[in-house]
């Protein structure tokens, strides 16, 4: 009888600690060695809080605006991406005309920095080639993810057909090798890279990634798969691998 209160006052306070270790763990990331083991992917996006929450709104408030000018789209399809108030428009429209009013529409938007105008004149691109182009998304992603000392997850990855857009708040080495690895991924036709270039300094000074990086400046560069310079505004290319 002693024996089986014994193993059932153990079964109960073996219940009390899991539940509490659960708990814990629904409320904040597990310690383990006093270190958080989320750490890592914590401390990743070089924009503070707010930036974060400013480029969420001005994504929508970019699409609410292209619904707002070209109720009809069954000819056309503009895509914002924004990163620290860069805007960059994706997509397909039918006329120089349209793809100038959208430009000027999104630069319209609160808190808009800067728009980078990639929108494509011509049919609207099939289903077929968009799926193909998440699929480049996704790999090269895992491709940034898999390379040393590419702060990953600080980089945004879009593709329209088969080109790379790559932008983020990175130093100049790290967006090198960034643009490297990417431009390696099987299927990638072109890389570009918008970056944010800021010192290596004030990464270092803010290692938790709760303080912004100071940005030197916005630097543009097109790595393509003829191996022969381009004219992309000054900015160099390279050959893709």
């Amino acid at each position: 009888m002693n024996t089986r209160r014994t193993r059932s006052r153990r079964l109960f306070f073996t219940g009390l600690a899991l539940a509490g270790l659960t708990a814990l763990t629904a409320c904040g990331p597990l310690v383990v060695g006093g270190t958080a083991a989320t750490t890592a992917l914590v401390a990743t996006d070089r924009r503070t809080a707010g930036e974060q929450v400013e480029d969420q709104a001005i994504e929508m408030k970019v699409a609410s605006e292209m619904r707002r000018l070209f109720p009809d789209t069954t000819n056309l399809r503009i895509n914002a991406h924004s990163y620290a108030g860069q805007v960059l428009l994706l997509g397909d429209v039918p006329n120089e005309q349209i793809k100038q009013q959208a430009g000027q529409a999104a630069q319209g938007v609160e808190k808009v920095v800067r728009v980078i105008n990639e929108l494509r004149v011509g049919d609207v691109t099939p289903a077929s080639v968009r799926t193909n182009d998440t699929w480049l998304t996704s790999k090269v992603r895992t491709a940034l993810i898999n390379t040393k000392e590419v702060p990953s997850l600080t980089i945004n990855v879009t593709t329209e057909r088969g080109i790379v857009y790559l932008m983020g708040r990175v130093t100049d080495a790290e967006g090198t090798r960034a643009g490297i690895a990417a431009s390696g991924v099987s299927g990638v036709n072109k890389v570009v890279k918008l970056f944010e270039i800021v010192s290596p300094q004030s990464v270092q000074q803010s290692p938790s990634g709760g303080q912004q990086a100071a940005p030197v400046e916005a630097r543009d560069s097109t790595l393509n798969n003829t191996g022969a310079a381009t004219d992309t505004g000054g900015a160099q290319a390279m050959p893709v691998q």
